[in-house]
């Protein structure tokens, strides 16, 4: 079968759940993971400032970069993002080898359309270039892992961009949790974890599971460079501590751990300009992307609590 640039799954992205039978490969008092920041150098110092406050470990789970094609702008956000905990996503891995074949590497599923797959394959055609300037940088991509395991007071987290499998699987998209659950179910009873915090799919979920480790989560914080939800402009990061946060749009208890989806409130004015600057209208990006950006996707956030916990920081909800 023909690989499709954009659509095809590269071997060497893939792994077995297995490798998340291990000893953490940090530990923490409470953790912020950030996926999909997209280069968005705004979301950046949002993140930076919240784990600052509460003296919190963070963790950029992959896809950092995207729409940062300024060279001072993609030097600057990935200088930054490495001095912290880091996995590679999709976007790091294929700006930081040569053109494998393998387009974005975001291996979309056939409900994505065709023109979206080739915008995002021009779009990381377009940061590639940028990339190529900065040889050491893309070194220090391809020395990322793929995949980490964290602990907070016994509680077990895999960190990965796609799911248990691949780098760039869906698995854990909002879309196969709800028709495939069962298959999320035995990854997480397989691989020994509590909680899978993920990313690269866009659109936020945090879901249940009963295994025999007891209650189990899969969290995807969707974007954190870009809005999750219709008639917003801010992100969203996983944050997982012992005292839950007054500003968390929803969240789950874990024992004495709360697991929430805290937003990223960026300055969305100037993100907004500097990427029309980027990207004008009729750029890849614009098409793919502008609308999201200006006014969120056609996404609720009712979709994506599926807990048992009621929406809203579980500090009033308790």
């Amino acid at each position: 079968m023909a690989r499709t640039p954009g659509r095809s799954c590269p071997r060497h992205y893939r792994y077995s759940p297995a490798v998340f039978a291990r000893a953490a490969d940090l530990e923490a008092q409470s953790l912020y993971i950030v996926g999909g920041l997209y280069g968005n150098p705004f979301a950046l110092e949002a993140v930076l400032a919240m784990a600052r406050r509460e003296s919190a470990t963070l963790v950029f789970n992959g896809d950092f970069n995207w729409f940062n094609v300024d060279p001072a702008e993609f030097e600057s956000v990935n200088e930054t993002v490495l001095r912290h905990a880091a996995l590679r996503g999709n976007v790091e891995t294929e700006i930081a080898g040569g053109d494998g074949g393998a387009g974005c590497g975001c291996a979309y599923p056939e409900w994505v359309g065709d023109a979206e797959v080739e915008r995002s394959n021009e779009i990381l055609g377009r940061l590639r270039e940028t990339a190529s300037a900065y040889p050491e940088l893309r070194g220090r991509f391809a020395a990322l892992p793929m995949h980490l395991v964290a602990e907070i007071g016994g509680l077990r987290v895999g960190i990965v961009h796609g799911d248990a499998e691949s780098l760039a699987g869906w698995g854990f998209s909002q879309e196969a949790l709800r028709e495939r659950p069962g298959r999320a179910r035995a990854l997480l009873a397989g691989a020994g974890i509590d909680v899978f915090a993920c990313t690269h799919t866009c659109l936020p979920v945090m879901q249940e599971f009963s295994t025999p480790r007891g209650t189990a989560l899969i969290v995807n914080n969707g974007a954190a460079g870009m809005p999750n939800f219709r008639d917003t402009r801010f992100g969203l990061a996983t944050r997982i501590a012992s005292a839950p946060s007054t500003q968390a749009l929803y969240g789950t208890r874990l024992g004495k751990w709360v697991v929430e989806a805290v937003p990223v409130r960026y300055d969305d004015e100037a993100w907004i300009a500097r990427f029309d600057r980027l990207w004008p209208a009729g750029s890849p990006a614009s098409l793919s992307y502008r609308k999201r950006i200006a006014s969120g996707p056609d996404y609720e956030m009712k979709q994506a609590v599926r807990t048992g916990a009621p929406a809203g920081p579980l500090s009033r909800a308790a």
